[in-house]
């Protein structure tokens, strides 16, 4: 965790002389570096709003936050001389101990910015990693975190780390500064990282247990995925009556957490709430969180949750479907319904005309997880999609075989049930393929199918 260095809170006192015990909020600096040229969906200013907000999502004072237009990257320090100069000044007057940049920053230029600045650099990725390890709460997430942390550790050994060069490895013309220390420390990071792989793989393995009484039944499973802060959770709150913390913060929640809904004809599924996506996410993160993402891969239906009241939504959908293609899911693959919510904080209405969909999509449907519009027709689209491998029939079971009615609600989806006459009750269902033969022999000379 990022922590600030003077915690001396027993000298510190509040406006009513009593002793401050609270730990001192880091001053923070905060740059987005605009390159001239470079090919980006988003302006410099929604990237810069994007990144105050991934600052925000941690325990920070954010002193100052500025956008940095730069000519051309520097494979020094990445931004120019001059600018560095500038910081470096602006971080003196304003006693500031960390400067966050919204860039893939190289090991040297991290390194060479430290040493220019005198304060602690942390770029992108290594914001995004302190949000995840202070954000994770289960074991799982710890572990997935803690193994993201190592990866993105270990590329930066290499002249990276000024106590390196404290000792001399090898010998003759061989050895060379810090040689010995960076393979011990490279040692003990891999190390770790084979003990932190091992026990991911046994939660996996626990998990799959776990799921197996669901895929018994089996219900179908419906994945929420989305950009982060794009309303998942509180969909998944309003659609399930679970109490999944929502608010209006990056990465609110990161672990996975599967509840069952209940679609309009009585059909049950298991609704699943999957971590936030962001733009460049790290690699590290994505192939340590890929057992956590497994509900995804497995799922019937996706829900893709898109934020319509934000400016930038299309490209927050193109990021999220290249991460999801990255796990090998496509709307080719499987069944993508995009959510357009938190349409009651649109000014104009008629807004909603000129979305398009971000890929190829089974259907759009417009919500707000907030008052809970368009919810019903969501479940309706669902219930559709689901019913995709599904054909519907008229079946008629006698009074005397209430067994018969207990099985069609047991194993396929009552659409209509007519008013008894005397000779039994008319149905009318849906059956899945799986159980379409058990349907048709159980029921034979008293089905009659419909037209789909």
């Amino acid at each position: 965790m990022i922590a600030s260095d003077n915690r001396d809170a027993d000298t510190r006192r509040d406006e009513k002389g009593l002793l401050d015990l609270r730990e001192k909020k880091t001053r923070t600096g905060l740059v987005t570096p605009d390159v001239k040229g470079a090919r980006n969906a988003r302006t410099a200013e929604t990237r810069h709003a994007e990144f105050i907000g991934l600052a925000g999502a941690i325990d920070l004072e954010l002193v100052f936050a500025e956008i940095l237009r730069v000519r051309e990257i520097k494979p020094a320090t990445y931004i120019g001389g001059g600018q560095v100069e500038e910081l470096a000044a602006r971080i003196k007057d304003e006693k500031v101990e960390l400067l966050v940049v919204d860039a893939a920053l190289s090991p040297i230029q991290q390194r060479n910015l430290e040493r220019e600045l005198a304060v602690k650099v942390l770029d992108r990725t290594a914001l995004i990693l302190e949000i995840f390890g202070e954000r994770a709460a289960t074991r799982e997430g710890v572990l997935q975190v803690e193994l993201a942390h190592l990866n993105y550790q270990k590329g930066r050994l290499v002249r990276s780390w000024t106590h390196l060069e404290r000792q001399r490895g090898g010998g003759g013309f061989l050895g060379g500064p810090g040689e010995t220390q960076i393979e011990s420390d490279r040692r003990q990071i891999q190390d770790r990282i084979l003990i932190l792989e091992k026990r991911l793989e046994k939660v996996r393995k626990t998990r799959e247990l776990q799921r197996g009484p669901r895929d018994a039944v089996p219900y179908p499973v419906v994945a929420l995925v989305g950009y982060t802060n794009a309303g998942k959770s509180s969909l998944f709150n309003t659609l399930t009556g679970a109490a999944v913390m929502a608010q209006d913060l990056l990465f609110a929640t990161l672990d996975t957490t599967v509840r069952k809904a209940t679609l309009p004809h009585g059909r049950e599924i298991v609704l699943s709430d999957t971590v936030g996506f962001i733009s460049d996410l790290p690699t590290d993160l994505i192939a340590a969180f890929r057992g956590t993402l497994e509900e995804v891969t497995q799922a019937n239906v996706i829900l893709h949750v898109r934020d319509v009241s934000n400016p930038d939504h299309a490209a927050q959908a193109a990021d999220v479907l290249a991460v999801l293609a990255d796990l090998g899911v496509t709307g080719e693959t499987t069944p993508i319904i995009e959510v357009w919510n938190k349409i009651d904080s649109l000014a104009d209405p008629d807004a909603l005309n000129g979305i398009k969909p971000a890929g190829k999509v089974a259907a759009t449907v417009p919500v707000s997880a907030l008052t809970g519009q368009g919810l019903d027709t969501l479940l309706a689209a669902v219930e559709k999609h689901l019913a995709q491998d599904a054909r519907e029939f008229t079946v008629h079971v006698p009074h005397t075989s209430s067994a018969d009615t207990g099985w069609l609600y047991a194993n396929a989806e009552v659409l209509s049930r007519g008013e008894p006459d005397e000779s039994g009750t008319m149905f009318t269902v849906r059956v899945l393929q799986r159980n379409r033969a058990e349907f048709l022999t159980r029921f034979a000379g008293r089905v009659s199918p419909l037209d789909r």
